[in-house]
């Protein structure tokens, strides 16, 4: 098997990303609401982070998500997204540099590559690679991640695949209860229906006390997602699986090619921001996010005209798969 440090930007051969979702009318309606509830929240327009925190909100699948997640409950569907909204107020994830926390990537103890059978990206984590200290940084570093996993995912597409792997783990290098708790709380509360899947792979006995510390803070939701040891040729195509796990894939861990490549593909300026072609006002949508943007049925547009909330529209997509070197995006919002 030959083997490559060239990261996979793209799904298989073949994939279809099927509509996920689809929306009543009644649901369209609360959708819509939520969206103007929303739009009362955002900061002032002369705040730094307005950009920001508007870009966020205007992704076709924000608003969607949080009223999934609340099950349709207005009320507890307001209260999640105005508790999301003031942590990305404070934490900043779509802002961190990448310097800041590249040195927790030196081990690759979190890999973004590759692609599960339907599209989602797949984030690897391997805590038996743990280079550091314990610190507010190595969870600023999980979340650098999780936003990473977002620009990697195709049209249509709104989920990713976790895959842990406990190979050479000890009890030093696994996150405390209390680490794994935070990181939790940010998954459940401010990542909302984002996880598709959550699968744990060789997981000793000796750590079984972990995940029974830690189950009674799982919803219900992640809960029912969490798989030990599958088959994960049966969820991620041979081509697109690590080697290390029985797949095709023959990906060589090289440290500072890997971080380019990622940071390059997503067009991650150092300050955090996204690279422009030119200096004149914030960043204009990027070509991932620009094939976001959802045609919707007049009779599904919400009135306030914002149609890009409702993805129910997604049209069934075929992805041409190919793995890149290192390119930089003029553009990305």
């Amino acid at each position: 098997m030959a083997s490559t440090t060239k990261i996979i930007t793209s799904p298989a051969p073949d994939t279809q990303i099927k509509p996920i979702h689809t929306y009543t009318d009644e649901q369209c309606e609360l959708i819509g609401s939520l969206r103007e509830y929303t739009d009362s929240l955002l900061l002032p327009s002369d705040d730094p982070y307005y950009p920001w925190e508007h870009r966020w909100v205007n992704r076709p699948d924000t608003i969607p998500r949080y009223m999934r997640a609340a099950k349709w409950k207005f009320d507890d569907a307001k209260k999640r997204i105005k508790g999301t909204l003031e942590w990305r107020r404070d934490f900043k994830p779509d802002l961190i540099p990448p310097d800041e926390v590249k040195i927790e990537s030196e081990t690759g103890k979190i890999i973004l590559n590759g692609f599960d059978v339907d599209g989602r990206p797949i984030l690897y984590m391997r805590p038996g690679h743990e280079n550091t200290e314990r610190s507010p940084r190595q969870v600023r570093h999980l979340v650098w991640w999780l936003e990473r996993a977002r620009d990697f995912m195709p049209p249509g597409q709104e989920s990713l695949v976790i895959i842990v792997d406990y190979k050479t783990t000890t009890l030093r290098t696994n996150p405390s209860i209390s680490v794994a708790r935070k990181v939790l709380n940010i998954l459940q509360q401010h990542y909302v229906e984002t996880l598709g899947r959550a699968l744990v792979v060789n997981l000793p006995y000796l750590l079984n006390f972990f995940y029974k510390g830690i189950s009674p803070f799982l919803d219900p939701v992640t809960r029912d997602k969490m798989r030990f040891n599958p088959d994960l040729l049966e969820l991620v195509p041979k081509e697109q699986l690590d080697a290390d796990f029985g797949g095709e894939y023959g990906f060589e861990f090289d440290a500072e090619s890997y971080w380019q490549q990622v940071v390059s593909h997503c067009g991650i300026a150092p300050d955090g921001t996204r690279i422009q072609k030119d200096d004149s006002g914030p960043a204009s949508a990027s070509p991932i996010e620009e094939s976001m943007t959802l045609e919707l049925p007049t009779e599904n547009v919400t009135p306030d005209g914002s149609g890009t909330l409702v993805d129910a529209a997604i049209q069934e997509t075929k992805l041409e798969p190919h793995i890149e070197t290192p390119v930089h995006l003029s553009t990305v919002n």
